[in-house]
């Protein structure tokens, strides 16, 4: 019994090097990262965590999609991909904007209580659902710790995706810690709200333009 649950689990060394990949891509800065983190340091660890895990629900979406199947069925059909990609971009743009109109962070209300946690949350679902690069990671770099012949690939490919966001949580929640130590000072200067409100913005719409130049 346990012989045959080891087959169908990924080997040791296998995990060690795609954690190890995993980190390097995860301290890789992107949309996700850009959101967690701006939330963080104007609202606050709450609400960054709250982004954070919308990121990852995300991931985890394609994680099952990609055990389906259906990750790569979409990444070979150009008009679906480039669907998804636009669609994407069009997504961070509407972020850039909603940055600028009220702030990167959901600004706190004049009654002295915070935007919901849910919309942050849910914020974080959809930059990585509408993230085409995402699916790339799960249907190129993914299967390169699996065997195309391993009749025990697709539950290896959804414990490995698994793991993804199991080893990417708690280093991002890392940086959520470190960006809290300084979001005191944005909270006190509404120039420096104001000053990341444009950068988070200007990181938005270059990683829309970057989707929409870039041809895979």
């Amino acid at each position: 019994m346990f012989a045959e649950l080891a087959d169908r689990l990924p080997e040791l060394s296998t995990v060690l090097a795609y954690g190890a990949a995993v980190i390097v891509l995860v301290l890789t800065p992107g949309p996700d990262m850009a959101l967690f983190l701006g939330r963080t340091l104007v609202g606050g660890r709450a609400i960054g965590l709250a982004a954070l895990l919308g990121t990852t629900v995300g991931l985890y979406v394609h994680t099952a999609l990609a055990a389906l199947g259906l990750s790569a069925l979409l990444a070979a059909s150009p008009f679906a991909y480039a669907a998804l990609k636009w669609a994407g971009a069009a997504y961070l743009v509407f972020l850039a904007i909603e940055t600028l109109r009220h702030g990167s962070a959901f600004e706190v209300r004049g009654d002295g209580e915070s935007v919901s946690l849910p919309r942050a949350f849910l914020v974080g679902v959809g930059v990585n659902i509408l993230n085409p690069k995402i699916v790339l990671f799960f249907v190129t770099f993914l299967p390169q710790f699996v065997a195309a012949s391993d009749p025990h690939a697709t539950t290896k490919l959804a414990v490995l995706g698994g793991l993804y966001g199991v080893i990417g949580f708690p280093v991002c929640v890392v940086l959520i810690l470190g960006a809290e130590r300084v979001s005191g000072a944005f909270a006190r200067s509404a120039r420096l709200r104001r000053g990341l409100d444009w950068a988070t913005a200007g990181i938005f719409t270059g990683f829309a333009a970057r989707l929409v130049l870039s041809r895979n």
